[in-house]
């Protein structure tokens, strides 16, 4: 689990959705009053109503009320992992990450409570800045020799040590949305629409799909990449491949499933802006926690249901991409996919695991005049859909033109992929419109369209 996991935290009102796999029965919360038991012994469902009261306090800014109630909790229930895990989600979600060091971190014992306590005491001490505390129980955790939490402990490995190497600089994990004592402002740009859509605004009645009345929200975020070099140097430099594939996946994922008619689906990708001014794309050197994702369920205007997140990392030339879907009901995880690749497997990789999305969450086709199909080559799509968002954001005046690949080589590519299909036509059409419009260069004189009437409207437009 992520930072701030809440296992038994009070939960949001559920929305009416049709469930892709049976969902789990979560107990409630505010459990029946039970039969009285020695003090030693307290009953379950008293320590529930505690928990769940002091998440009241805490929605209501009442910290010193809400840590009267945690003492008592602790006092009666303090060695239980549950109760450990609970306290410190609710806490780190609501910003108090001093009360979770101060409560939970000298009750934490590893092999007794587990990984997901010692993820949000982890964090915390990120977020306060003491990497030599974050450095230890970071080594506690590697020492429970858990493979399914490698990578991101190697996450928190680089962050620590960029932490150590720039001491004066604010928090070295990205937080969407912004994070305590970071002078940079991150925000959370969502993509509603393919973005090679826009720009084909009158042809929306052919193109865009019908919706049926109940639908599925779900948003794709902007992957992690761990390891990756988040300097100033760096910043000034055109996009790079990892960067630019950790927002084309999910722009790929999002314009998939907004051409279903149960869903509707939004990709969530992050630019900083730092004081100076200039905007620019920020990496997330970690994955998203749950308190990440609790702020673009609050930040969205219809809520959402399920949200991917995952993490991609390339190692002498063979790259791994994890997925990770959650329920925004509970706030877990319900499902991990992974895909590896190398440069000459990539597209069957990436066709076999946009698959297993798909049969997971029930996707299904729309059907309109436009009938969207999954590329054949999704790697060279990935690069289309990635330089469209480039220039749709300098067009925004949201990205510096600077830091957009060579948008000729960018046309070149698009050019070749125009004749696959209708999508990949619309695409290198708004592309060209756009970079002419900033002045960016002509499209390749020979390139080729979809034989198509919707793509011989596109080409009409203006």
């Amino acid at each position: 689990m992520g930072f701030f996991d809440r296992f038994t935290a009070k939960k949001p009102a559920p929305r009416a959705v049709s469930e892709p796999t049976p969902a789990r029965t979560e107990p409630a919360n505010d459990a029946a009053a039970a039969p009285a038991v020695p003090a030693a012994a307290p009953a379950v469902g008293s320590v529930k109503s505690r928990l769940a009261a002091a998440s009241e306090r805490l929605d209501a800014a009442d910290l010193p009320g809400a840590v009267a109630i945690y003492e008592e909790v602790l006092a009666m229930a303090g060695d239980r992992a549950d109760v450990l895990v609970a306290i410190s989600g609710d806490l780190g979600s609501h910003g108090h990450v001093a009360q979770i060091v101060e409560l939970v971190a000298p009750r934490y014992d590893a092999d007794r409570h587990g990984p997901a306590t010692g993820l949000n005491l982890l964090q915390a001490y990120l977020a306060m800045r003491e990497p030599d505390a974050a450095q230890h129980v970071l080594d506690i955790l590697f020492a429970l020799r858990r493979p399914e939490l490698e990578d991101r402990l190697h996450g928190f490995s680089n962050a620590i040590a960029e932490m150590i190497a720039t001491p004066d600089k604010g928090p070295a994990v990205p937080v969407p949305g912004g994070g305590p004592g970071e002078p940079p402002k991150v925000g959370l740009i969502t993509v509603s629409k393919p973005i090679w859509f826009y720009g084909l605004e009158p042809l929306a009645a052919q193109i865009l799909p019908p919706k049926e009345s109940r639908l599925r929200r779900i948003a794709f975020a902007q992957l992690a990449v761990p390891g990756h070099t988040d300097n100033a140097d760096a910043k000034k430099q055109p996009e790079d491949e990892l960067g630019r594939l950790s927002r084309a996946i999910p722009l790929w994922l999002a314009e998939t499933f907004y051409f279903s008619p149960i869903y509707s689906a939004v990709a969530a990708i992050g630019v900083m802006t730092p004081p100076e001014g200039s905007s620019h794309f920020v990496p997330f050197l970690t994955e998203w926690t749950t308190d990440n994702l609790r702020q673009l369920v609050e930040t969205s205007a219809d809520g959402l249901d399920y949200i991917f997140t995952g993490a991609l990392k390339v190692t002498a030339g063979d790259y791994e991409l994890v997925l990770r879907a959650w329920d925004v009901k509970s706030y877990r995880e319900r499902k991990a996919f992974t895909a590896r690749w190398t440069p000459a497997t990539a597209d069957a990789a990436l066709v076999q695991l946009h698959a297993q999305v798909r049969g997971y969450m029930e996707w299904s086709p729309s059907s309109a005049a436009f009938a969207y199909t999954i590329p054949a080559q999704p790697r060279a799509w990935l690069e289309t859909l990635g330089a469209s968002l480039g220039l749709f954001l300098a067009e925004k005046s949201i990205a510096p033109r600077e830091l957009l690949r060579p948008v000729a080589d960018d046309l070149a590519a698009a050019a070749r992929l125009a004749a696959t299909g209708e999508a990949a036509s619309f695409a290198f059409l708004t592309m060209r419109a756009r970079a002419q419009r900033l002045g960016l260069g002509d499209a390749p004189p020979d390139a080729t369209l979809a034989r198509s009437p919707l793509v011989n409207q596109a080409a009409k437009l203006p």
